[in-house]
């Protein structure tokens, strides 16, 4: 998504080299492209821990590309906010085209050189498309909330950080004024009950400290 601030920290850091680590034996021991999720709850790291994996990875020779789910929403953000305000009910996956992301992993799988995906304008609150780049990719990282839920998954990645925990990381991200008002609150409450099933699915479990466990 073009206008997003992330800023990686030395937690972030910290976490993404002990799920690297984890992780790289069984890449580099798979036939084939290998793919892997980072989903949790707004503000809990999941766009920085992605970008720090492949980071860490690319170290490893193991050069990655990354699916952001903000770019899949059917509604650009500011219209999102405006039809979840409308009808509070809107919030949670159905505002996700899971299915997009979905093929665009299985194309990656299948050695498609590139897809063309959608590619949020946050500043004009608009979608336009972008061609993706695959083909010298060995690992594909969709990072998101609901990323969990997504087919062609190999190894799946949940940070175990709920609203409260990530108040202070939204507010530094600070994208917009009404991120953070009370209704948003009421809708990262109905995130929650959702996303804290995911947890179940997850390989690896990033704590609320940054360590891993799974």
């Amino acid at each position: 998504m073009l206008g997003d601030t992330i800023v990686i920290e030395e937690h972030h850091h910290r976490a993404a080299i002990s799920v690297a680590a984890r992780l790289l034996p069984a890449i580099q021991s798979f036939d084939g492209k290998y793919t892997l999720t980072v989903a949790g709850e707004s503000g809990a790291g999941k766009s920085e821990i992605a970008v720090a994996i492949a980071r860490h990875l690319e170290v490893a020779e193991v050069p990655c590309v990354i699916f952001q789910q903000d770019d899949y929403f059917l509604h650009p953000p500011k219209t999102n906010d405006l039809t979840r305000r409308k009808d509070i009910s809107w919030a949670g996956p159905q505002e996700v085209r899971l299915d997009l992301m979905s093929a665009h992993l299985e194309a990656f799988i299948d050695n498609e050189p590139s897809v063309e995906k959608p590619l949020v304008i946050y500043e004009e609150d608009r979608i336009d498309t972008e061609i993706l780049d695959m083909k010298d990719a060995r690992v594909a990282i969709a990072e998101g909330t609901y990323t969990s839920k997504l087919d062609h998954v190999e190894s799946r990645v949940f940070i175990d950080r709920d609203y409260r925990d990530t108040r202070k990381h939204r507010e530094r991200r600070n994208r917009d004024a009404s991120e953070l008002d009370d209704f948003i609150d009421r809708v990262l409450v109905i995130e929650h009950e959702i996303i804290s099933a995911d947890r179940e699915r997850a390989d690896i479990i990033i704590n609320r400290d940054y360590s891993i466990a799974g």
